[in-house]
């Protein structure tokens, strides 16, 4: 910790006094104190310390912190609030973009807690208990030894806490629901540099909130949530020539109006780059695809699946699998790339907005995007259905993100090379021109990497999430990608 830190990068107005010797103690004290380490600009690891899991974000937090258990995430708060500084926790860095807007990092300490990845399974109660850091590989692996499923993200290296506080959409989203109403209780460091347990029970207001309102609240420290008596599924992708898109994610669209809860899936346009770590009879190919999940046996899956191979496609990989495959059903980079997407929830997927997606993405069109797809949603993440569940099992209300008002839910992604950018972003502006009149009423904040008003992302729950963030944080000291005030 060598490295001064200039007064102009922390001076506000409320707090005129600190001083760039106090702030460099404060700094100094608080490396002292954690079993971790504080990294400042010009450290050696600085430039890893801060970097997200996508590429093309800038992070220039501050300071990093760098925790290593429970107690230096409350210590690294307490001096926060001594220093007149924000926290921003952070494990992975996915979907880090809407944190940077505006400088937002200037005045925080990036909090990571990417070190901290415990995972307890109770087989018995059916109940995990994660650390802030853990990934979905971490409780995946804990969980299937014992015949158990998480409501895990589609790769494996997505952290639980961030997907888990936004939502959290599964592979068995249509049967269970989002992540966010499985989490039984929640433990984490408030703003007054406490930690609490809060639950149905305790606190149950901010309960409430966490679970899908994001990070806005506190710094988690623990999450328990269900989990489900789910061995295996039959799951895989029809891969098609991106030629026969119009017939194929048609028949798609036609076919999730038909299917139960039990089949979650994709219709996907996917342009692979000429990559030698990619299969020859993938690498600089572009298809169509549907990917799928189905819960049921294989002589129902088959018949469920018969529509869609009846179009014949070129690759069928669908088989009867342990429930750990679906981390890479999805074919999710594999770790941190540069990239620029965005996403949007659609009311319904009528004929017109598959030809309007296609306009953009499909075959001959001018595009830099790799990957355009469109999940079916519905089913279980239907709020009311979600509400009815839990009254029926007699678990905890659903959150503040009870599930979707919508059909279907759009996103699209290319890679941010350099000189891209600006092409990048034409072509993802262009495809949610044209999605737009079929655009939900809001979004989904996961899939939502760009900042936008919480409005946006919370409709008429915005001022209920506002109340807590007043009670429990009033000097917005916790910062998180997708805050209640802007």
């Amino acid at each position: 910790m060598n490295t001064p830190v200039p007064a102009a990068t922390v001076t506000r107005a409320d707090h005129d006094e600190i001083t760039t010797f106090s702030l460099q103690e404060g700094l100094a004290l608080l490396d002292d104190r954690i079993a971790g380490r504080v990294y400042l600009p010009g450290d050696p690891d600085w430039d890893d310390a801060r970097r997200a899991w996508n590429l093309a974000v800038d992070q220039r937090p501050l300071a990093v912190v760098v925790a290593r258990s429970v107690d230096d995430l409350a210590e690294t708060v307490r001096a926060a609030a001594r220093l007149g500084l924000a926290v921003a926790p952070q494990a992975t860095g996915h979907n880090a973009g809407p944190l940077t807007a505006g400088d937002g990092l200037a005045d925080a300490l990036l909090l990571r807690t990417s070190e901290l990845r415990g995972v307890l399974v109770d087989p018995d109660l059916r109940v995990a208990r994660v650390e802030p850091g853990a990934l979905w590989s971490d409780v995946v692996a804990a969980a299937t030894p014992h015949g158990l499923a998480a409501l895990a993200g589609s790769s494996h290296d997505v952290g639980v806490v961030g997907y888990t506080l936004g939502g959290g959409l599964s592979w068995l989203g249509r049967s269970h629901g989002l992540a966010a109403n499985s989490v039984l209780a929640v433990e984490l460091v408030t703003a007054d540099g406490m930690l609490r347990r809060v639950d149905a029970e305790h606190d149950p207001e901010l309960f409430w909130a966490v679970r899908g309102g994001g990070g806005d609240f506190g710094v988690v420290t623990a999450l328990e949530f269900r989990l489900y008596p789910i061995a295996e599924v039959v799951a895989g992708t029809l891969f098609f020539p991106l030629e026969r898109a119009e017939e194929v994610l048609q028949a798609w669209a036609a076919w999730t109006t038909t299917v139960p809860r039990s089949v979650t899936s994709v219709g996907r346009v996917l342009r692979f780059p000429p990559m030698p770590d990619l299969p020859p009879f993938l690498s600089g190919r572009s298809f169509v695809v549907v990917e799928a999940a189905i819960q049921e046996t294989p002589e129902r899956a088959e018949e469920l699946l018969a529509p869609l191979r009846a179009l014949g496609a070129e690759i069928d990989t669908v088989h009867r699998q342990p429930v750990a495959e679906l981390l890479q059903l999805h074919m999710d980079p594999p770790g941190p790339m540069p990239g620029g997407g965005d996403g949007m929830l659609l009311a319904d997927l009528p004929p017109a907005s598959v030809r309007a997606f296609l306009a953009a993405v499909g075959p001959g069109a001018d595009t830099a995007l790799l990957s355009a797809e469109i999940r079916h949603v519905g089913g279980a993440l239907a709020p009311a259905a979600a509400a009815a569940s839990a009254a029926e099992q007699r678990t905890p209300a659903p959150g503040a993100v009870a599930g979707f008002d919508a059909e279907y839910l759009l996103f699209a992604v290319g890679i941010a090379a350099p000189g891209s950018e600006q092409a990048l972003a034409a072509s993802l502006g262009r495809l949610l021109s044209r999605m737009e009149p079929w655009r939900a009423p809001v979004d989904y904040a996961n899939f939502a990497e760009h900042a936008r008003p919480a409005e946006r992302l919370f409709g008429d729950r915005v001022q209920r999430l506002r109340a807590v963030k007043d009670a429990v944080d009033p000097s917005r000291l916790i910062r998180s990608n997708h805050p209640v005030h802007r």
